[in-house]
């Protein structure tokens, strides 16, 4: 791990001398400025969560991981809330949001919290729930605080058992780990980090300047409290919500990138299906890799409006 952290740092240093090799920011291209103009703000506890209120109608909430933001839904925020109102946070210590020192304030049962929160400001009672990565951690907490809120779930490419959880990184709590963040926060391997994620995360890496704006912006502003306690604490120690997951009763649809080698479908399949009671007609696994937000945006929402419908003739 030493040897791997030193390797880091060092292409961070001969990285960061280069510019990030994006493609030309294509024209009304959504920017991270605007994105951030959009959003509102909620002042939880600990600090102020930033989050879109876009639409009108039945609430949907679409919830990142780690290192990610609400960033990562830009391209499907606007074809969903033509039918829906879109709930979209940033969680405490990701991307607009404040990110205060501590350690346990970015557990999933605090995560859980402060979504709850958010949804109790905005008078929100139900909704769909859409979750990624790390995000479904902090949905099996909420599920298991108040397992009547969320109406209908939504899984993309999300921790779900060890089965199929392989991170990209993991360290222990302490220098090494505390070095590798300020090496993110001080822009030198934040760059290496980010290009080596998404060389990974997608089939293929198409990311513009633009694009690649909205992740770095937060780790060249400090935003690395929760990866910190992500990385440390949850990759090495992945809390079992099975109990909480076979005590789930709503409607799920699964898209999965097939192609993920940070979360595997194949060695948790039979598990999920059989504890989350998926209907086969349910789980799309797709031409993708982790983020499939940024590979099939339409598809995705495609399918979700789909799900919704049929499951709304169903209730009819």
């Amino acid at each position: 791990m030493r040897k791997l952290l030193l390797l880091l740092v060092f292409q961070g240093v001969f990285f960061s001398c280069k510019p990030y090799q994006s493609k030309i920011i294509r024209n009304n291209q959504m920017t991270y400025h605007i994105y951030r103009e959009r959003q509102k703000t909620f002042f939880s506890q600990e600090g102020a969560i930033k989050y879109i209120d876009k639409g009108y109608g039945d609430v949907i909430v679409l919830l990142h991981g780690v290192p990610t933001s609400g960033w990562l839904y830009r391209k499907m925020i606007d074809e969903l809330s033509k039918s829906y109102r879109v709930i979209v946070p940033d969680m405490l210590g990701f991307g607009s949001s404040d990110s205060p020192k501590g350690y346990n304030i970015y557990s999933e049962e605090k995560h859980a919290e402060r979504l709850i929160a958010l949804m109790d400001e905005l008078k929100i009672k139900n909704w769909t729930h859409v979750t990624h990565d790390a995000g479904g951690l902090w949905t099996w907490e909420l599920l298991k605080k108040q397992p009547n809120r969320i109406e209908k779930l939504v899984v993309l490419n999300t921790i779900i058992y060890q089965e199929g959880f392989n991170p990209p990184i993991r360290f222990k709590k302490g220098f090494f780990a505390k070095t590798a963040m300020w090496a993110y926060r001080n822009n030198i391997t934040a760059n290496t980090m980010l290009k080596g994620l998404f060389n990974s995360g997608l089939k293929k890496n198409t990311l513009n300047k633009a694009d690649i704006e909205g992740y770095k912006k937060p780790l060249k502003e400090g935003k690395t409290h929760g990866m910190y306690y992500f990385f440390t604490q949850t990759c090495n120690a992945l809390p079992n919500y099975k109990e909480t997951l076979l005590s789930v009763d709503v409607p799920v649809l699964v898209v999965w990138g097939k192609m993920d080698s940070f979360l595997f479908w194949e060695l948790q399949e039979e598990k999920v299906i059989n504890d989350l009671n998926i209907y086969d007609k349910n789980v799309h696994l797709i031409d993708a890799r982790h983020f499939i937000q940024e590979e099939k945006p339409q598809l995705i929402n495609e399918l979700i409006f789909d799900f919704l419908s049929a499951e709304n003739k169903n209730k009819n």
